[in-house]
């Protein structure tokens, strides 16, 4: 970041978020976007995920599309690695490649111990 100083940008707004999802749990570009009252920018969340440097410390994996399914054009290589790492995480997939968001989506409020935040 050149030039102004401690200013915190929207990527590094998204990684603060992304870093927060535990284990186990996913969250979608859309939510991110939204708890970080940009709900319009779930596009730019990729985009940051995207351009993370190597060897960060950000669980990108946990960030999934709203369907519950990984967004990588034409799959490949990426998209396996995704599934790979959300599995070995515990978090399971259908036979379309979906997972179950009212399982495993990770609510921000339950980092603060908010009650009734977690789907039933």
């Amino acid at each position: 970041m050149a030039g102004g100083g401690n200013r915190e940008t929207f990527y590094d707004r998204v990684y603060e978020l992304v870093r927060r999802c535990p284990p186990g749990r996913v969250i979608t570009y859309g939510h991110v976007a939204v708890e970080l009252g940009a709900p319009m920018a779930s596009r730019a969340v990729g985009y940051a995920l995207h351009n993370l440097p190597p060897g960060s410390d950000v669980p990108w994996w946990r960030v999934i599309n709203a369907s519950g399914a990984i967004s990588f054009k034409n799959r490949g290589a990426q998209a396996d690695l995704q599934r790979e790492l959300l599995e070995r995480e515990g978090i399971a997939f259908d036979l379309e490649g979906r997972t179950d968001l009212g399982r495993f989506r990770w609510w921000p409020q339950e980092d603060a111990g908010a009650p009734g935040t977690e789907p039933g």
